[in-house]
């Protein structure tokens, strides 16, 4: 069953709208609430201190109240986990804007990289690596190849010349044998 039984609730009614005066009236009517259970609190703790400084015995109940108010269940839990850190509140002059920013793991990691591939590109460059020495031996021997083909060539486009220059002197003396 719905809340609000069968009828289906306030849905149809006008709007109400708290006026401003309202609003700082409930404000006011908060902040003396609270110094009120701050003052009976005060008085409390030191009426505590009073008892204790009697009766001779440790700060075991001092401890929860001077730590600071607890609010709904927390103050009747004792929490006994020593991981447990107690959020601080710091002041603006403490907290560095500008200081050195922990870098996390895999950035860390992630600029390593970088650098590292850096250095071998320089030393690869260098000629220094593995790699780029059989890259310029792989080089040279192509170099070679390529020099032995064009010397290769030259020698043939000269014989061929020469077969050529011998064929066109032959034909010279035959056209000069039959005239």
């Amino acid at each position: 069953m719905p809340k609000g039984g069968k009828k289906g609730g306030h849905k149809g009614r006008m709007r109400t709208y708290t006026s401003p005066e309202e609003i700082d009236a409930q404000m006011k009517a908060e902040k003396e609430r609270k110094k009120n259970e701050e003052e009976e609190e005060g008085a409390a703790v030191n009426d505590n201190q009073k008892d204790d400084k009697f009766a001779g015995s440790g700060s075991e109940d001092s401890d929860d109240e001077g730590s600071g108010k607890r609010k709904g269940v927390e103050g009747l839990i004792e929490i006994e986990n020593p991981n447990r850190v107690a959020q601080k509140a710091k002041k603006v002059t403490e907290i560095e804007l500008e200081g050195t920013k922990q870098l996390s793991r895999r950035e860390r990691e992630e600029i390593e990289k970088q650098k590292a591939k850096e250095r071998y590109m320089k030393m690869h460059l260098a000629g220094k690596t593995d790699q780029a020495k059989a890259d310029l031996a792989r080089l040279a021997i192509i170099r070679k190849q390529r020099e032995d083909a064009a010397k290769k060539k030259e020698e043939e486009r000269k014989e061929k010349e020469a077969a050529q220059a011998a064929v066109a002197a032959a034909k010279r003396l035959h056209t000069l044998s039959l005239k």
